[in-house]
C-alpha cells in the first residue's frame, strides 16, 4: 500500500486526490480503470490490487488508488506516449511548462500567461535561428550549418507524408531519429523546438491552453478543481511525462551541478551549442544553460570538458563533481556512464533525504532567517529579495503568498531554497549568519537550524514547564513570549521523527482566526488527530472546561471538511487529576492525555531502535496514556 508521506506533500497523487470532489477526479479514475481491467487478465499483481478494492475503483480510497497507479505505471506510460504522439506541438509546449518545478499547481489563468510568455520566447528563437540560416552561406560545420542540416531533415520528415497523400506529421519513429541527429549535431532542445516551430507553427491563445488542458484531463494526465480553477499535477505524473519527454533530471537538480562547476566549464558547454560566452557573466552562462533543455547526461559525458580530456580525467571530474554535490554513495561507479548514473539518481531522490534531515520548524526558521538576511541582486543588478528570487526561478504567480508550507507543497527542499543563491550570496549569508567558514557554505546554513531544533528536543520537558533558567543553562536563549509557540513546534517535529503525518496544509485550511488546532496528523485518506501542545510553568495542567471546549470547535470544523476526528491528544507537562478524569468521563469526543517527558521517552526509544515498530494507533487508546510501555513496544 502506498504511503501517505510525513512531509505532508500536497503534489503526491494521494493527496490531490483527497482535495477534490468525486466529478473532479472521474476522468483520471475512468483511464485508470480501463488500464486495470485490460491489464488484470494477464497480470497477477494488477489483478490482485484490483480485488482489494472489490473491482471498484470509483469507490477506492486515494492511497487505494495510488496503489493502483504504480501497479499499471509502465501501461499507463504506454497509453500516455501514444495519446501524446497523436496531439500537435502546442501540446508538447504545455506540458513542458506543467512538469517544471513549482508548476504542479497553478491556476487557469496563470498557466496561459505562462505559456503566451513561453510561445514569445519561442517565436524570438525561431526568428533568430531563420535569419541565422538566411545568412549563412557556408558550410563548414559550424553551428548555422548544423542548424540548416537538421531543419532540412525535419522538413523531409514533414513532407514525407505530404508525397503519400497524408496530413504532414512527425511519427514516433521519425522524432526518434530527429533527436538522435540532434544529439550528434550538438542542437539543444529549445532550438529543436525552435526549428519545428518554423516548419509547423505552434498555435498560441488562450483557446490553445484550454483546449490543451481538457485534453490532458481527458486522458488522466491533469486534475482541474474547478472551485478555484486551478490545475494539478502529481509528482508520480510528472515523473511518467519526464521519462516520455527523455527528461532525466529537474531544473533544479541541474541547477546545483551547475552551481558546482567551473567557468571554464559552463563555457565548455555553451560553446558545444553555439551560444555567446563573450562578455556573459557566469549567472548568466547558468541561466541560458538552464532554459536551454541541454541534456544533463550529453553535459556531464561529453560537453563540460576539453576536447583533450581523456576517459580517465573526465572520470575522475566525475569523481569529484560527486564530492562537491555531497553525494553520500557506497559505490561511485568505474565506467563515465555508472558515474553518471549515480549523480542522478540521487539527485532524483533526493528530496525525502532532504526532508527528513531537518523538520518543518527547522526549515521555517532557515526560511524566515534567510528572508530577513539575504540581500541579493537580479539580473539587471537590481536589488532583489528571497520571495522575489523563489518567486522568479519557480514561475509562481504575483497574488501567491510563498512561505514554508506551500514551498513544502510544491516539493521545494531547504536544498533546493539555498541553491537559487549563487556561490557568493551563500558565503556573504553564511558570514551574515556568523556560521563557520570551514567545510560547504549551504550545509553550514543547513546543519545550523537542524542542530538549534535538536538542542529544543533535548530540553523538550524544560521547554513544557516554561523553565527558563534550565534553558538558559544550555544556552537556549528564548523570550518568556516564545515558549509556547517554540513548544508546539518542537512537539511537531518529534511527532515527524516518530514518521506520523503531520499535515499542516489540513490545518491550515481547517483553522480560522478563532479556532486555530496546533497540530493535525494525518492517519489514513479521512481519518486524523487532533493535537494540542500545552505549557504550564508551575504545577499540573488543570484547564479542563477552556481546553475542552477548544477541541471540541477544532473536531467540528473537521468533520464539517468531511474529515473524521479518531482522537485528540492533548501534551503537557503533567495533568491533574481532575483534568484526567473530565477527559476519561468526556462522551463527546475521544480524548488521550500524553506528558511532555512521556512524549520524549517514546521518541528516545523510537530513536534508538534500527527498525522501529510505532503507529498513530498508539496514541488512540484514550485516557493518561502510559509512555513507557508504548517505549517497550516500539
Amino acid at each position: 500500500m502506498a504511503k501517505i508521506t510525513r512531509k505532508g506533500c500536497l503534489m503526491k497523487l494521494s493527496h490531490v486526490l483527497s482535495t477534490l470532489n468525486q466529478i473532479e477526479k472521474s476522468k483520471f479514475i475512468t483511464c485508470l480503470d480501463k488500464l486495470c481491467s485490460s491489464a488484470a487478465s494477464s497480470d497477477e499483481v494488477i489483478s490482485k490490487a484490483l480485488s482489494k478494492v472489490n473491482r471498484q475503483i470509483k469507490d477506492a480510497s486515494g492511497s487505494e488508488i495510488t496503489h493502483l497507479f504504480n501497479a499499471v505505471a509502465i501501461q499507463y506510460q504506454d497509453s500516455i506516449r501514444e495519446k501524446l504522439a497523436l496531439s500537435d506541438a502546442s501540446m508538447a509546449l504545455l506540458i513542458n511548462i506543467l512538469t517544471r518545478d513549482g508548476n504542479g499547481i497553478a491556476r487557469i489563468s496563470w498557466i496561459e500567461q505562462l505559456y503566451t510568455r513561453e510561445w514569445e520566447a519561442l517565436d524570438a528563437l525561431a526568428q533568430q535561428i531563420q535569419q541565422d540560416l538566411d545568412s549563412n552561406l557556408t558550410e563548414d560545420y559550424g553551428h548555422a550549418h548544423r542548424l540548416k542540416i537538421f531543419r532540412d531533415c525535419l522538413n523531409v520528415a514533414y513532407t514525407n507524408d505530404e508525397r503519400i497523400n497524408r496530413q504532414a506529421n512527425i511519427t514516433d519513429d521519425e522524432r526518434s531519429i530527429l533527436n538522435t541527429l540532434a544529439h550528434h549535431l550538438k542542437i539543444s532542445h529549445d532550438e529543436v523546438v525552435a526549428i519545428e516551430h518554423l516548419s509547423e507553427p505552434i498555435k498560441a491563445g488562450k483557446q490553445t491552453v484550454e483546449n490543451c488542458l481538457q485534453e490532458l484531463r481527458d486522458m488522466g494526465v491533469i486534475f482541474i478543481n474547478r472551485k478555484t480553477s486551478e490545475v494539478l499535477i502529481p509528482d508520480e505524473v510528472v515523473t511518467v511525462l519526464n521519462q516520455i519527454q527523455g527528461k532525466e533530471l529537474a531544473d533544479k537538480h541541474l541547477l546545483r551541478i551547475l552551481r558546482v562547476l567551473s567557468d571554464a566549464e559552463l563555457s565548455n558547454i555553451l560553446k558545444s551549442y553555439g551560444k555567446r560566452i563573450r562578455g556573459v557573466s557566469r549567472g548568466e552562462k547558468i541561466s541560458t544553460i538552464l532554459h536551454s533543455g541541454i541534456a544533463v547526461r550529453d553535459m556531464l559525458s561529453r560537453d563540460l570538458f576539453d576536447e583533450a580530456d581523456n576517459q580517465n580525467k573526465r572520470k575522475e571530474r566525475l569523481k569529484q563533481l560527486i564530492a562537491d554535490l555531497d553525494i553520500d554513495a557506497d559505490k561511485i561507479g568505474f565506467t563515465l556512464d555508472e558515474r553518471i548514473d549515480v549523480i542522478l539518481q540521487s539527485l532524483n531522490s533526493a528530496a525525502d533525504r532532504e526532508f527528513d534531515a531537518i523538520s518543518a520548524t527547522g526549515y521555517k526558521e532557515m526560511f524566515d532567517s534567510l528572508v530577513q538576511n539575504f540581500q541579493g541582486t537580479d539580473a539587471t543588478g537590481a536589488p532583489e529579495t528571497l520571495v522575489q528570487r523563489i518567486r522568479y526561478e519557480y514561475e509562481l504567480e504575483e497574488t501567491e503568498e510563498i512561505n514554508v508550507e506551500r514551498l513544502r507543497a510544491l516539493s521545494i527542499t531547504p536544498h533546493d531554497v539555498l541553491y537559487l543563491l549563487n556561490n557568493d550570496e551563500v558565503k556573504e549569508l553564511r558570514d551574515n549568519l556568523k556560521l563557520p567558514r570551514k567545510g560547504n557554505p549551504r550545509t553550514n546554513i543547513l546543519e545550523a537550524f537542524a542542530n538549534a531544533n535538536d538542542k529544543l528536543i533535548e530540553n523538550y520537558a524544560a521547554l513544557a514547564k516554561r523553565d527558563l533558567s534550565a534553558l538558559k543553562a544550555v544556552g537556549i536563549e528564548i523570550n518568556e513570549a516564545d515558549i509556547g509557540v517554540k513548544f508546539e513546534e518542537a512537539t511537531k517535529t518529534i511527532l515527524e521523527q516518530l514518521e506520523l503525518d503531520v499535515d499542516e496544509e489540513l490545518r491550515k485550511t481547517i483553522n480560522t482566526a478563532k479556532d486555530k488546532a496546533d497540530i493535525i496528523i494525518s492517519i489514513s485518506d479521512d481519518d486524523i488527530i487532533i493535537g494540542e501542545a500545552k505549557t504550564c510553568k508551575e504545577g499540573d495542567f488543570a484547564k479542563y472546561s477552556a481546553t475542552s471546549r477548544q477541541i471540541k470547535a477544532y473536531v467540528n470544523r473537521c468533520e464539517n471538511q468531511g474529515k473524521r476526528v479518531a482522537q485528540v491528544l492533548i501534551i503537557a507537562p503533567s495533568f491533574s487529576q481532575d483534568f484526567i478524569e473530565s477527559a476519561e468521563m468526556d462522551t463527546e469526543v475521544n480524548i488521550s492525555l500524553l506528558t511532555a517527558e512521556g512524549l520524549k521517552q517514546i521518541h528516545d526509544a523510537y530513536k534508538a531502535k534500527r527498525r522501529p515498530n510505532f503507529s498513530a494507533r498508539l496514541l488512540t487508546k484514550g485516557g493518561l496514556l502510559k509512555a513507557e510501555l508504548i517505549a517497550k513496544s516500539i
